[in-house]
């Protein structure tokens, strides 16, 4: 291991471990380190290979925040015999394409032309014959700008849905089941749109766990939940009363058995396509671990599957920031903790933030007083809620600085105002969309003997 570092460099490291996360979550590296044509007009990808020569077209389709890399290495590869397509991004996320389509949307409440970008899609899937290929590419922001409501509820109804869920808690797990029995494109929808096409899945996995139904709504693989799941979600939050009329009226019909399910595994739909994940949260953490441990650092990797209260992760991690100080446990300093997922905000004020930024706010307070520890908290899209940061930074001082400004940072995180916070304070993290979504990365910094 190399000399220790200094105190005074951890906020420093502590972005070039986030920056090197960033780099490994990189989509088109992603895509061509998975996907390879081989001589013969021989396709691999995921140990299996795809006879080009047996199929009339291949096009590609997709959406989410990192689709549009994807699509560009997907091009890369396969040249001349991809014959078009069409995807959907977020704003600010697309890319300059040759052969492929390329549609901005709103995310995370979908707009109209979400709707339109995923008409386009289907449009598409349904031109499909058995003699096609379609390549589909899916990453995070997939459940957003794949939009395309069933018959009976426009969208209208479905933003309102989306912002209760947004606001209420639920975990992503939770929204997707609701919000894959309210579309024609989510829930397996485009591999029902397609067939019997045969369906080559490429993801990039922003999803604790990496369940292949919940990353982007699972658009072309079987779906888990069931109505009677995203009945049983909108009332544990309180939200069954609250959400528009044709959405409850739709949703009860589905669990009474009076509407189609989405296509469960088994369905024959499913057959001789194939999903690969190129990419995730755990890469990401672990190129992050080497680039600690270069710097000087001890690392340790905690989990890619962290879940829960945005503010009560960070008192947890707060302690082990604490304990490793104090005592050398888990590990002795100098020492990188690392740690990955998405956490929920319940929202209690008006104020402006994120889950990364709210967590870095609590572990501020958490942290207060204590020297030669830091915590940072991002998320790997480079956007944390409707915010321009990624998130934020945090230390002992933080909280202290804050009062010197005339900012009472509990008041601040009562309100859900961590942006504000973390601004005037200029601990913002600013990366600009990255095209990439592998959830959050979360960093504890020990300086050695705590200095």
């Amino acid at each position: 291991m190399a000399d220790s570092p200094p105190a005074a460099s951890l906020r420093g490291d502590a972005l070039r471990v986030l920056h090197a996360a960033l780099a490994a979550a990189d989509p088109e590296e992603a895509v061509k380190r998975h996907l390879r044509l081989l001589p013969g007009g021989r396709l691999e990808a995921g140990g299996r290979i795809w006879e080009l020569g047996r199929f009339r077209r291949v096009l590609a389709v997709g959406a989410g925040k990192a689709t549009a890399p994807m699509a560009r290495a997907l091009e890369e590869i396969l040249g001349e015999r991809l014959d078009g397509g069409t995807i959907v991004v977020k704003d600010g996320h697309g890319l300059p394409l040759r052969r492929i389509a390329v549609r901005e949307a709103a995310h995370p409440v979908p707009d109209s032309r979400g709707v339109q970008g995923t008409g386009e899609i289907l449009d598409t899937l349904a031109a499909c014959g058995a003699e096609d290929l379609v390549v589909a590419l899916i990453s995070g922001g997939a459940s957003a700008l794949l939009t395309a409501p069933v018959e009976g509820i426009g969208l209208e109804e479905k933003q309102e849905t989306t912002r209760l869920l947004l606001a209420c808690g639920a975990t992503i797990h939770e929204m997707n089941a609701v919000r894959k029995h309210l579309s024609r494109a989510k829930g397996g929808g485009l591999a029902r749109a397609a067939h019997p096409a045969r369906v080559l899945t490429l993801v990039l996995s922003d999803v604790v766990g990496d369940d292949l139904d919940v990353i982007g709504s699972g658009p072309t693989v079987p779906d888990a939940s069931r109505y009677a799941d995203a009945v049983a979600i909108l009332q544990r939050h309180g939200l069954w009363d609250r959400i528009p009329e044709a959405v409850r009226r739709h949703l009860a019909a589905g669990a009474a058995g009076d509407r189609p399910e989405t296509p469960k595994p088994g369905d024959p739909l499913f057959a001789g396509s194939a999903t690969v994940i190129v990419g995730s949260c755990l890469q990401a953490l672990a190129a992050a671990a080497r680039e600690a441990e270069a710097a000087g650092y001890r690392s340790l990797i905690l989990s890619s599957k962290i879940e829960g209260e945005a503010r009560e992760v960070a008192r947890a991690f707060a302690a082990i920031g604490r304990e490793c100080r104090d005592s050398g446990h888990p590990l002795a300093p100098p020492a990188c903790i690392l740690g990955g997922g998405e956490t929920t905000v319940t929202l209690q004020g008006a104020g402006r933030g994120g889950r990364n930024q709210e967590m870095a706010l609590a572990g501020a307070i958490a942290l207060e007083g204590v020297p030669g520890v830091l915590f940072l908290c991002a998320g790997t899209d480079g956007t944390d809620g409707p915010t321009d940061a990624a998130g934020a930074v945090a230390d002992g001082e933080t909280a202290g600085r804050g009062r010197r400004l005339g900012l009472e940072p509990r008041d601040f995180l009562k309100r859900n105002d961590a942006y504000t916070f973390f601004d005037r304070l200029g601990d913002l993290i600013r990366t600009g969309p990255t095209r990439t979504n592998v959830m959050d990365v979360y960093l504890l910094l020990v300086g050695a003997g705590g200095a």
